[in-house]
């Protein structure tokens, strides 16, 4: 496993386990009286660095969910442009949520969108999201061709 890999690991685990720790600490206060402003924010936040890592990882890992008793029992000619196949429907599928996160994003962009209580910064979010989605798809686009060879 290389350096920036471990480290996209590690940071992708760090948010998951930061936003748990909000959410606990959060219920905890409810119920002693400190509650805790603006913790959903924070979650959000997290999980979608968490989530957008994870993509990546995945793709960068080829784990992604596939149907292997139906693979297995290919030729490896049928198992080869199956996999193709696979590749490319799942770059279609990244490349409509990138067109449509991307889209949104435009959109927004000049409405200086932020959280109500903590400020947390809606486009900066969209960015780091579409970013995950462009690398993630380039990775998947990669893959197809590279196997098409």
């Amino acid at each position: 496993m290389s350096a920036p890999y471990r480290i996209m690991v590690w940071t992708g685990g760090a948010a998951l386990l930061a936003a748990t720790l909000i959410d606990t600490l959060s219920v905890i206060g409810r119920h002693i009286g400190w509650p805790v402003h603006g913790a959903i924010e924070l979650i959000q936040a997290a999980v979608l660095v968490s989530g957008g890592l994870s993509l990546l990882s995945a793709t960068l890992a080829n784990g992604h969910a596939r149907v292997h008793f139906v693979l297995d029992r290919l030729s490896p000619t049928a198992k080869a442009l199956a996999e193709r196949v696979c590749h490319g429907a799942t770059a279609t599928f990244f490349a409509c949520m990138l067109i449509g996160s991307a889209w949104i994003a435009a959109d927004l962009w000049g409405g200086h969108e932020q959280s109500e209580l903590l400020g947390v910064s809606w486009a900066a979010m969209r960015a780091f999201a579409n970013l995950c989605l462009a690398i993630t798809l380039a990775f998947l686009l990669a893959k197809a061709v590279r196997r098409a060879r």
